[in-house]
């Protein structure tokens, strides 16, 4: 029995998270509570397998964490993001594309899927997308005569864009401890020179599925409106400039809209696919526009600032305090023999590699119901990341197929994340089940990417060979 203590440690900790508790504390509290436990069971004479040594590595991890240069792009990102939000980017973007779109059938179902798009390139948080799409546009959308499934099922899947589509903050911290991961497996297979996996990579191997779901995602929506024109009825264009009260033209409206946040999301990914600049420096650079562009539309002023200072700095000690207590858990987890024993887990397990993925796969999935993407990535992830790595498995390839499995989950019905958020913002009147209706189809189109991603690698792989 003592020999499955690592995953009975794994197990415990997913269960003390399901309870409520924080997590950065659930994750550090439960593996000292192990630590002691295996640590008094060896005074006692009894062989835990346990090694104490390891809970000696933690202070130089601790370290690590806190000067890790890739992981300063997460408090600039954040900060990018929290000023877009308050500058109403997104409003102005909103606006701008239901002109331009709004007069075709289907068209303010394509135009939320690509402000969609615009804002998870722009803020990389999945939460602060559905919500902010759920507040402006699903009352349009709604009072336009689009059904109720349509219009929430597509703002909860373009808000979830926000996992994939780089800059993504998902990303950043995936790629850190794919990084990790990498030079671990390669250690293990004898390669003392090991080669690395970078954010940027990452990034680049994100940009063709990512654009390929939105693609996926218009062509649904047309396709819905083309079979059943009374589910997303054309706009009329001017009483839609009307309505939204613009003055100046389509043209005026899409230069002030558009031009300035595409301008910023060029800068920020050109700069890093480019080579120009790092992930962390180009997130320096997207924080600054951020803020040139709140003051160009005349959105900051120290009360703003104090609000976009104050939530940067809530979801940056977040992720840290996550990442130091996940940390620990590693530690333990790998001093009970955790590593041996997923490993020999894998090897057995029939279907060899591919078995070996897709049992990987699944477990993701199913934690996406009960955990966020931080705590999957900074538990499950060192877990078996290396694992996978030394059986032959591509990083960047891994990396994507993580991030949009993930993203599947928080669309999943009755646990997604996704539907929580808009749930929250929905009005009254609009029931869960068209919310839960709604998201099965683009569960459907997203399960499509993850098996042609499956099929071909390179859908993935491609762009980051390319440099």
């Amino acid at each position: 029995m003592l020999e499955l203590m690592p995953l009975v440690l794994f197990v415990v900790i997913c269960m003390v998270l399901m309870a409520g508790y924080p997590v950065a504390l659930s994750l550090a509290g439960t593996a000292l509570a192990f630590a002691g436990l295996g640590l008094g069971l060896e005074a006692l004479g009894i062989d835990a397998h346990f090694d104490g040594g390891y809970l000696g590595a933690f202070p130089n991890r601790l370290y690590g964490i806190m000067t890790n240069q890739t992981l300063l792009a997460v408090p600039l990102f954040v900060l990018m993001g929290v000023l877009l939000e308050k500058s109403k980017v997104a409003e102005h973007l909103l606006d701008a594309m239901a002109l331009l779109f709004g007069s075709l059938r289907g068209g303010l179902g394509i135009s939320v899927t690509l402000v969609g798009m615009l804002l998870a390139a722009s803020t990389g948080i999945v939460g602060a997308t559905v919500v902010t799409m759920g507040l402006m546009s699903l009352p349009t959308m709604l009072k336009r005569g689009y059904s109720m499934p349509l219009a929430t099922g597509t703002i909860c899947a373009t808000g979830t864009l926000g996992q994939i589509i780089p800059p993504s903050i998902a990303l950043v911290l995936l790629g850190d401890v794919l990084s990790s991961a990498y030079q671990q497996a390669q250690l293990s297979m004898g390669i003392f020179s090991p080669k690395t996996v970078s954010v940027g990579d990452l990034f680049m191997g994100a940009l063709v599925p990512g654009l390929a779901l939105v693609l996926l995602y218009i062509a649904y929506v047309s396709v819905i409106a083309w079979l059943r024109p009374q589910s997303a009825p054309p706009a009329d264009r001017q009483e839609l400039m009307e309505e939204l009260g613009h003055e100046g033209g389509l043209g005026f409206l899409l230069l002030k809209g558009l031009v300035p946040p595409l301008v910023l999301i060029v800068a920020v990914l050109g700069s890093i696919l480019g080579g120009f600049a790092t992930p962390t420096e180009a997130a320096g650079v997207g924080a600054f526009g951020a803020m040139i562009l709140a003051l160009a539309y005349r959105r900051l002023n120290i009360q703003t600032l104090k609000e976009v200072l104050r939530s940067t700095t809530h979801v940056t000690t977040m992720v840290f305090m996550i990442l130091i207590g996940a940390a620990l858990f590693s530690l333990v987890f790998r001093a009970y023999g955790g590593e041996e024993l997923v490993t020999d887990l894998f090897e057995n397990m029939p279907g060899g590699v591919v078995g070996a993925t897709l049992i990987v796969m699944l477990v993701i999935f199913l934690l996406g119901f009960i955990l966020d993407f931080i705590e999957i990535t900074f538990v499950v992830v060192p877990i078996v990341g290396p694992i996978l790595l030394a059986m032959g498995v591509d990083p960047v390839w891994l990396g994507i197929m993580i991030a949009i499995n993930l993203q599947t989950s928080f669309l999943t019905p009755p646990f997604g994340f996704a539907l929580f958020y808009l749930r929250g913002v929905a009005p009254d009147s609009v029931p869960t089940s068209a919310i839960y209706k709604g998201v099965i189809p683009f569960i459907g189109l997203q399960l499509c990417m993850l098996l042609a991603l499956a099929w071909f690698p390179e859908l993935a792989t491609w762009l980051p060979d390319q440099f």
